[in-house]
């Protein structure tokens, strides 16, 4: 794995491939390259990007990987895209869009599949984040794959999440009703070229006067994604947004609630992996074949199934 690792970080695009395969596949795998790339992470400039389908986040992702790489930064991209409902891998939609950068070395782009995860985040993200920073890129970029009111899963998975709306996309209720003036840390209206913009634009301002007193108020920022207008403006607020994390203390704060929603996460997959494990077997069969015949309920059964578990696997340790 440090191998991997270091060959990686050199440059190599091969390993780094490999590590994030590993992460995706889950198992003993996976949870050692996590250990492995744990201490050597928290550098990079963590931002997510999330909205609606059809906003321009692949566009705009695009857009700003080129204006990083102007700047002579390095960057990776983590693209959540939809998974066949057939093999269950990525689409692959999100670097088709971005594909202008596929020569460029200073540039990394990865798809990873939901698997039908809801919340427009895959279950490796975090992982696959950690990766890509420990292999040194100054910005890792995570684009969810858009799938409306349940995307607030990118701000627990990112330092940064921007928001990406269009022209006519709803107004400030609807904003609300999503959950998105809470999770946004900068707003994007794309698309801005079209009918439309100053009202969105008016609506999330509005929205955000509401809200309660805060030492960081999410700007608005209007793109062109197409063109590139408005995404210097855009790379300019997210380095405001970073040092503002920084200097107030809130980056370690949200970094430390993350860590422990994650450690929450994998004791909650353990704890189920478990379960599957005790719903089968001779004590499950004959719980739950008294539960269908009626002289059972089925609490009773459970504790007799967990009851049998404990006596196998002895005291807690």
């Amino acid at each position: 794995m440090s191998d991997l690792l270091e060959r990686g970080a050199s440059g190599d695009r091969a390993p780094l491939a490999r590590l994030l395969s590993l992460v995706e596949r889950g198992g003993d795998d996976a949870c050692t390259v996590s250990a492995a790339v744990h201490p050597l992470c928290g550098e990079a400039v963590n931002v997510g990007i999330t909205g609606a389908p059809g906003a321009g986040k692949s566009t705009l992702t695009s857009a700003l990987c080129r204006a990083i790489r102007a700047v002579g930064r390095s960057v990776a991209v983590l693209a959540i895209d939809p998974s066949s409902p057939f093999t269950g891998g990525a689409i692959l939609g999100d670097r088709i869009r971005m594909s202008e950068h596929v020569l460029d070395d200073g540039v990394f782009i990865r798809s990873m599949a939901t698997r039908g995860h809801l919340g427009g985040l895959a279950v490796a993200a975090p992982d696959a984040a950690r990766v890509l920073d420990a292999a040194g890129f100054d910005h890792v970029i995570v684009e969810t794959v858009g799938v409306g009111q349940v995307e607030v899963d990118v701000a627990s998975a990112t330092d940064t999440t921007v928001v990406v709306v269009n022209p006519g996309w709803g107004d400030a209720v609807q904003a609300a009703k999503a959950g998105l003036v809470e999770i946004a840390d900068v707003f994007v209206v794309n698309k801005a070229d079209r009918p439309g913009a100053a009202d969105a634009v008016r609506d999330l301002t509005a929205m955000l006067s509401l809200r309660g007193a805060s030492s960081w108020v999410p700007p608005v920022v209007e793109t062109v994604a197409t063109t590139g207008r408005g995404v210097d403006q855009l790379l300019e607020v997210l380095a405001e947004h970073r040092d503002h994390l920084v200097v107030s203390g809130e980056l370690q704060r949200r970094r430390a609630r993350r860590a422990e929603e994650e450690v929450r996460a994998v004791v909650a997959t353990r704890l189920a992996e478990r379960a599957e494990e005790l719903c089968q077997g001779p004590v499950w069969d004959q719980q739950w074949a008294q539960v269908a015949a009626g002289s059972l309920d089925p609490w009773s059964a459970a504790d007799a199934v967990l009851g049998a578990a404990s006596l196998i696997d002895g005291p807690p340790r």
